[in-house]
């Protein structure tokens, strides 16, 4: 999916969307227009039915360096202002989101990582969040949801330092769910993504919520439970040893 010019591409098969971020001249950075673009991309793929697991990636072997430096000196916006609306629209995708990180992790290519439910690297990928480098003060939000998932010390190392760390220590900090061998991530991610269309969307989306610390919704999703049908679905699927065949969507 390499682009000559900068922009995200995106495909949607067997239930899966793939957002392809693509800027090759300059490592994947994030333009401002790209920045603008994705909370619209988004909230298409969230209106399409067909649409049961995001996928996130960089074309080429590089996840995304980050921000385009160059935009930052726009005065006619604010690039920083429109990486946050971005992070914080996929943090709101409705459904199960994953990133899959090659080489250069960085940023706001961290920062979007880190609004996936999931993230998935191939050893030898790089991460870091240098807001430090530019004297850009990392967004509240930005901050909380790196704190929940490194821990309060790992992401002030981070945030202090600028400096990049491998796959091993971004696993064992939680900044990464799993790191897979060079030639094993694609595969990893196709079984996954097809185990997760399997999946209840109902309980998908539930489980979202409550995670993200949303219990104001509890009675909520009771109900749905309740009227979904999908609970005997699964019941009788697993007696009945059949695939279950779940029919709750998001948006029911």
């Amino acid at each position: 999916m390499d682009r000559t010019e900068p922009g995200l591409e995106h495909t949607v098969s067997d239930g899966v969307a793939t957002v392809v971020i693509s800027n090759p001249a300059k490592r994947n950075a994030m333009t401002a227009a790209m920045w603008g673009e994705l909370p619209g991309l988004l909230e298409r793929l969230a209106a399409d039915p067909g649409v049961r697991v995001l996928v996130l990636t960089g074309a080429g072997e590089t996840f995304c360096a980050g921000a385009d430096i160059s935009s930052l000196r726009d005065p006619e916006g604010d690039p920083q202002a429109l990486a946050v609306a971005a992070e914080e629209a996929l943090a709101a995708f409705p459904r199960p989101t994953l990133a899959v990180i090659r080489g250069y992790c960085v940023g706001g290519g961290s920062q979007l990582a880190a609004a996936c439910d999931l993230r998935f690297a191939e050893e030898g990928a790089s991460f870091g969040v240098t807001p430090a480098k530019l004297g850009i003060v990392y967004a509240a939000s930005s901050t909380r949801r790196l704190v929940a998932l490194t821990g309060p010390a790992t992401a002030k190392h981070l945030l202090f330092s600028g400096e990049l760390i491998d796959t091993a220590r971004a696993l064992r900090t939680g900044l990464v769910d799993e790191v897979l061998p060079a030639g094993e991530l694609d595969k990893r991610v196709e079984a996954y993504t097809r185990t997760l269309t399997a999946r209840s969307q109902l309980t998908q989306a539930a489980a979202k919520e409550f995670a993200d610390g949303r219990e104001d919704r509890d009675a909520y999703w009771a109900r749905q439970a309740r009227s979904s049908g999908d609970t005997a679905e699964g019941v009788a699927a697993f007696l009945e040893r059949r695939t279950p065949r779940f029919t709750w969507t998001t948006g029911a």
